[in-house]
């Protein structure tokens, strides 16, 4: 089995890629990564030296925006499953940098699908999945919780949600042209150890460990369902494993084998009450002495833009299709995170 990951030194990414050792007999994986500087590269650069440690790992620095380097990754390898990782994000970071998002989630997610079209005329069987991240931002300023994947998500309130909304609709119209067994998943504020330092929880340590203050936008007002990346991780497995099936309409052409799943903790924490535990998880692992006065560091501000007042995933279908659904609370995740911590910054 060769198994494509794009964003493989990403969060999500390379700890996808430690799991398919777990759960896979023999694979070749082939790890690409842009390396960009969003945030500090040297979190990369560590993810990489775990990965290197797995035969039949092979990693290739390019951005998936490059057709040309896409196409000779395919020929190459020759791929039966892809999971396209790789994509800019960050809600307020695609209000001053749009730029980026054109160019990683929309250029770069249309040159995989190309690839997994012509795959078919390559080599035998052709890619037989092609698993893609999508993304709770999708739901927008929705009413309705919990979140389910029938509502209608036509009203993003940023470019980054708007990109990936486009990368579900484009994967829907590779499926239903050229019977590509796709499916997307909707992740929702995923969070652990060895994070994406621009997330609130790493953002805020970060700055109560220089003393700085944190802002808790919305005036705490806000819920957020934190899915534990370990939970992620184990979603991402299963649905590799389970491509959509192909099937033909009563039109003699193919219905497409397309799907979208939610992956959320299905438990919304309230911002106020995560900094809570945040807080207790530090002192516990001796980040933060036990007398910090976190009042003195704390300041509530409105809502800014491009966020929503609440995320809340229904993992009804997840459960039904794969018997799975995310169980880590926030007190063990945050736990996990603040152990990793102290021990990475000492």
């Amino acid at each position: 089995m060769t198994i494509i990951v794009t964003g493989a030194a990403g969060f999500i990414g390379s700890n996808l890629v430690k799991a398919i050792y777990k759960n896979y007999d023999n694979p070749t994986v082939v790890g690409i990564d842009n390396m960009n500087d969003y945030y500090d590269v040297r979190l990369k650069d560590e993810r990489l030296k775990e990965l290197s440690q797995y035969q039949d790992f092979h990693f290739i620095k390019g951005n998936i925006a490059d057709k040309q380097l896409i196409d000779k990754v395919f020929a190459e390898y020759k791929p039966q499953i892809v999971v396209n990782l790789a994509a800019q994000a960050g809600v307020r970071y695609s209000i001053t940098n749009p730029d980026a998002y054109i160019e990683a989630n929309l250029i770069g997610f249309y040159n995989i699908l190309e690839a997994c079209r012509h795959s078919y005329e390559l080599y035998e069987g052709g890619v037989e999945h092609l698993v893609y991240a999508s993304s709770s931002s999708v739901y927008g300023s929705n009413k309705k919780v919990p979140y389910s994947t029938d509502d209608k998500v036509d009203n993003p309130v940023s470019l980054y949600a708007a990109t990936k909304k486009s990368n579900e609709l484009m994967a829907h119209a590779y499926s239903k042209l050229y019977n590509i067994p796709s499916t997307g998943l909707r992740f929702f504020t995923v969070y652990g150890p060895a994070g994406r330092p621009d997330m609130a929880y790493f953002g805020f340590t970060n700055k109560l460990v220089k003393g700085d203050k944190i802002q808790i936008f919305n005036y705490g007002n806000c819920k957020r369902d934190f899915t534990y990346v370990d939970d992620i991780v184990e979603g991402v497995i299963r649905v590799m494993q389970k491509a959509p099936a192909k099937k033909t309409g009563e039109d003699g052409l193919p219905v497409p084998p397309y799907a979208v799943y939610n992956i959320g903790n299905n438990q919304p924490e309230n911002l106020l009450d995560f900094v809570t535990i945040l807080q207790e998880e530090l002192i516990a692992a001796e980040v933060l002495p036990r007398d910090y006065d976190f009042e003195a560091h704390k300041e509530l501000v409105p809502m800014q833009p491009g966020d929503v007042p609440v995320t809340f995933a229904d993992t009804s279908a997840l459960e039904r299709d794969f018997g799975f659904k995310p169980s880590t609370s926030l007190r063990e995740g945050l736990r996990a995170f603040a152990k990793w911590y102290k021990e990475y910054y000492g």
